[in-house]
């Protein structure tokens, strides 16, 4: 198993000398830092424990000044390994340091008391105490403490076990949508740009394309090389440390805060409702800066309640984000930090009075997931396609579940909310049943007419409403079940005349005849728009087929052919015979041969 293990702690507390000694390899990356002894930037370095655990640790600098670059660091990372001085104690950014990893969540680490050499036992007592109540209330309350010194070596193995201990307890990494945040982009002369993060979720393979998320959108890039822990891969897995040779994008055109996703997965957006899980209670300043992953970024901030903990973020650029994301907010001027966790990447409109304490009152409800059948709630329906976008559709065994939860349907690639569909059910039944009153000669309501009519969203969705409606869909039509298909009254008339045309095609009923059947302009009309009868003239129906059948007949005759020879061939009359060819020339079946009465058939 592979693991990355952040570091975090007071400025010149050993941070970087304990990685050094874990692991044999420099994390200061600088010739300024290793000649100032001041860790200005993220390191790396990583060591195979004697269980075989393979762990890459990422150096963060403890200055305050540094603060952006230790949460870029820590952001990632699942598991801490949290450094006080042992002669020193517990000092201001240990405070700092402490409150970032309570506002990401980690709950898993270890802290280690360096210099352990230089402190006296009641020293190394005091430093044990103030990192219990240090730690107290966060998820490292529990974390293993181990007095060490990189100098002597002593305590060394029993950090090492303590720090296998913790790992092997870890839950195995899911294997999720791929998002490596970048925390470095660099050039290699005759390979081109690399990136390099933790993997903390998906897989990257050599040969993928992929996408690099950022200020300035999308951008493809094809994966040429992986290395991790200095060797070459063809794939990598997470939880660990990668770099990227990519194609496609130049060096100075990635930077840290950009993501790596597969193209396609991700939805970025730049507004975000978050819940505080941490830091100071009370009002936050309207403007604070967002870290996530290796990301920070201007936010304005927008209360929802009261009491500041439910907020709306607008983010100075959109990021891919995801329920259940942990934030640090950040007051620069202050130094002061919150936790947060992402709720809705996609949240609604706060247009009315007092839409921000509803807005509030359905978020405290909410898990730090989300809360699927609630999101289908609210839009009524949701493509599931989106759904993965806005990371709501939990993955299960790598693949991706489409079983809808409770309340919730399935039709056709959208997930319904089962009241909403019931609304627009009985708004399309109310509609149907008034098209009946008002037409008794109409078949039912179009299917063009039905989103309309119920207000359903999507023409996929017709069908699953259709039958919630206990309505039948047919021909074209939406009818009342217990109706029968058909022209109602004038059904029978209809039915003589498509006998008659049936037996001699084109013997055109005369207007007196079709009064006698009580066929006048409205009934021909419908029966037209079923598809029973042709009218090619206000007074002259044919059956639908008739035009086809004439052609066949008319393609026989010699090439021009009169108005004479064609009412011989086809045994009618020029009454039918005129509207009939005039009907073919406006299909482009036919036409007139120099300007005169002969025609001809088009070929």
């Amino acid at each position: 198993m592979a693991y990355v293990v952040a570091t975090a702690g007071h400025v010149d507390h050993g941070k970087s000398t304990l990685v050094r000694a874990l692991t044999g390899m420099e994390p200061d990356r600088w010739a300024e830092e290793r000649r100032r002894g001041l860790t200005i930037d993220l390191g790396y370095a990583w060591t195979t424990l004697p269980g075989g655990a393979h762990v890459a640790f990422v150096d963060v600098p403890g200055h305050q000044r540094f603060v952006g670059n230790m949460l870029a660091g820590l952001g990632p990372a699942p598991v801490v390994q949290f450094v006080v001085a042992a002669d020193e104690g517990w000092q201001a950014q240990s405070d700092e340091h402490r409150d970032a990893v309570a506002a990401l969540g980690i709950d898993r680490g270890v802290v280690a008391l360096t210099r352990g050499d230089r402190a006296t036992p009641e020293q190394l007592a005091a430093a044990r105490a103030q990192v219990r109540e240090g730690l107290a209330g966060t998820g490292l309350h529990d974390a293993p403490v181990v007095a060490v010194s990189a100098v002597t070596g002593a305590g060394m193995p029993d950090l090492v076990a303590a720090l296998g201990d913790v790992l092997a307890q870890a839950p195995a990494p899911t294997a999720g949508r791929l998002r490596l945040w970048v925390d470095r982009s660099f050039s290699v002369a005759g390979a081109g740009t690399v990136v390099t993060g933790t993997l903390a979720t998906g897989t990257i393979a050599v040969g993928d394309e992929l996408e690099l998320l950022g200020p300035y959108g999308a951008r493809p890039a094809t994966v040429r090389r992986i290395e991790s822990e200095g060797g070459p891969r063809d794939r990598a897995e997470p939880v660990r440390r990668v770099a990227l040779n990519l194609r496609g994008p130049a060096a100075d055109e990635v930077g840290r805060g950009d993501a790596v996703v597969a193209p396609g997965t991700w939805r970025t957006s730049a507004l975000v409702d978050v819940r505080r899980t941490s830091g100071p209670e009370g009002p936050l300043p309207e403007q604070l800066r967002l870290h996530v992953g290796t990301a920070a970024v201007p936010v304005r901030v927008r209360p929802l309640d009261d009491d500041h903990r439910h907020l709306r973020l607008r983010l100075d650029h959109p990021l891919p984000l995801a329920p259940g994301d942990r934030l640090v907010l950040r007051e620069p001027g202050s130094g002061r930090v919150a936790g947060a966790v992402v709720l809705d990447t996609d949240p609604p409109e706060l247009r009315r009075r007092g839409d921000a304490a509803r807005r509030a009152d359905a978020l405290a409800t909410r898990g730090p997931d989300g809360d699927l059948a609630a999101e289908v709630a609210r839009r009524g329906a949701v493509p599931v396609a989106k759904l993965r976008l806005l990371g709501l559709v939990a993955e299960l065994s790598g693949e991706l579940s489409d079983e809808p939860p409770v309340g919730v349907l399935a039709e056709h690639g959208w997930w319904v909310d089962a009241t909403a569909c019931a609304g627009w059910a009985d708004r399309l039944g109310r509609a149907v049943a008034a098209r009946h009153e008002q037409d008794p000669l109409a078949i039912g309501l179009s299917r063009g007419a039905v989103r309309d009519a119920a207000g359903v969203p999507a023409d996929e969705l017709v069908d699953l409403v259709v039958r919630t409606a206990g309505l039948v869909a047919e021909g074209g039509f939406v009818r009342a079940a217990g109706r029968p298909a058909g022209l109602g009254p004038a059904e029978a008339a209809v039915a003589e005349v498509e006998q008659r045309l049936a037996a001699d095609p084109f013997a055109a009923p005369e207007a007196d005849d079709l009064t006698r059947l009580g066929l006048g302009p409205r009934e021909l009309a419908a029966a037209e728009r079923q598809g029973r009868l042709l009218r090619v003239a206000p007074a002259i129906v044919l059956l639908p087929t008739a035009p086809a059948r004439a052609m066949r007949v008319l393609a026989g005759l010699d090439q021009p052919f009169t108005t004479s020879a064609a009412r011989q061939a086809l045994g009618t009359t020029r009454r039918v015979l005129i509207p009939l060819l005039e009907h073919l020339d406006e299909r482009g079946w036919t036409r007139r041969v120099d300007g005169g009465a002969a025609r001809e058939v088009v070929r």
